[in-house]
């Protein structure tokens, strides 16, 4: 038999190393990861991953396509940050920010003038804290001092005080305008991510001039003017903002304020007639249009509609539908709490046996949720929207 033939075996080739993957297609692979915890526990997989997802313009990219999570509450400083609770999915998220060592005591800032307030939480929105301190006395007016916070960085910015010229171009005088509110302004998706604005109100009744503070110029400018509109002497409540406008229910009139702040005028908006006793919030619903969700104090039901065609809001409040809030607490629709697609309101229990609660109403699903327990007395609060530290890094 013919001896076998012995076959010469050659070396298996190297496996082939595969090609890395582009800059910009791993950007978009990160950026349809749609849990923000995942994405900055991805960034500390590796310098690389890390460089890219604490990019301003992925960071940017990222937030218009996911929403930020819900954390918790602020009422005042003096009551602290009450985050979010379990069984609510954001549990773990809330906790890992209240720890003593994140900045919401705000101790980092400086002490406040003698005879004026201690730092006090006016707003907060895009993860920033707007902070107030008002002066005490009774028979003068100041404008407050203000300070906007990046909480999780322990970073803030102090406002200078509004110039004399520029009040003095408006024929300003303090002692027709004893009252001022300050807020942030929502950031749009043409902001950059580390600029901001704040505008301040100084009003007496319905009479209103309003400055806009800009972090890019550091400057503050004229915004509008207001004289009575019809409105008397009435109440502004339930501030809130929708697609670049701010408006207010007046107190015990079938009416909203509304401040468009691109064009930066005044305007009202007529609502239905037995609307006079509601807290009324205007809210973004989805694809242009505008819901509205209004609430009797202390009731158990929320009455909201969604504009499903061109009109005014009158015209979509007639065809609203009822929403059952929880039967064993007296709930207070909170205001200024409608962001990022929610409205909250604050129930105080029935039965007196247990906390209040905070409460959550989803606009576009319509789902009521609670968020926690709190200390809460009051319905001004302030909700608290953000995402994991290495992805909030911004400038202040």
């Amino acid at each position: 038999m013919p001896s076998p033939v012995c076959r010469c075996l050659e070396a298996p080739a190297s496996p082939r190393r595969p090609a890395a993957l582009a800059d910009d297609l791993l950007e978009e692979i990160l950026l349809r990861v749609t849990c923000p915890a995942d994405l900055a526990r991805a960034s500390a997989a590796c310098a690389f991953f890390r460089r890219l997802v604490t990019d301003a313009n992925f960071l940017r990219r990222y937030r218009s396509l996911h929403p930020p999570l819900l954390l918790g509450f602020f009422e005042t400083v003096s009551y602290g940050f009450q985050p979010a609770e379990a069984p609510h999915p954001n549990a773990a998220a809330a906790r890992s920010i209240a720890r003593p060592a994140a900045g919401f005591s705000f101790d980092y800032l400086p002490p406040t003038r003698r005879n004026w307030n201690p730092w006090d939480a006016c707003d907060v929105r895009d993860g920033r804290v707007l902070l107030k301190s008002s002066y005490m006395g009774i028979m003068a007016f100041h404008f407050p001092d203000l300070a906007v916070c990046d909480p999780l960085f322990r970073r803030y910015r102090l406002l200078p005080p509004i110039p004399d010229d520029l009040l003095a171009s408006v024929h300003f005088q303090q002692q027709n305008f004893p009252l001022f509110e300050a807020f942030l302004v929502p950031s749009g998706e043409e902001d950059d991510g580390a600029s901001f604005r704040v505008i301040g109100r100084a009003y007496r009744a319905i009479r209103s001039v309003v400055f806009v503070f800009s972090s890019r110029s550091g400057l503050w400018s004229l915004g509008a003017t207001c004289d009575n509109l019809n409105l008397g002497s009435s109440i502004l409540l339930c501030r809130c903002y929708a697609y670049g406008c701010i408006y207010w229910k007046v107190m015990r009139i079938n009416k909203l304020l509304k401040l468009d702040i691109n064009r930066m005028d005044f305007s009202t908006v007529d609502l239905p007639p037995h609307y006079d006793e509601r807290d009324v919030i205007v809210v973004e619903a989805g694809k242009g249009r505008v819901g509205v969700f209004s609430h009797v104090k202390f009731d158990t039901s929320v009455y909201h509609a969604i504009q499903e065609k061109e009109g005014d809001i009158a015209n979509v409040c007639q065809s609203e539908i009822t929403t059952h809030l929880p039967a064993h607490y007296d709930c207070c629709l909170v205001d200024g709490g409608a962001a990022e697609g929610y409205i909250f309101f604050v129930g105080f229990p029935k039965d007196r046996s247990v906390d209040a609660a905070v409460f959550s109403l989803q606009v576009n699903t319509l789902k009521i949720e609670m968020v926690c327990q709190t200390m809460f007395q009051s319905c001004y609060i302030h909700s608290y929207f953000g995402y994991p530290p290495s992805m909030s890094s911004r400038s202040i």
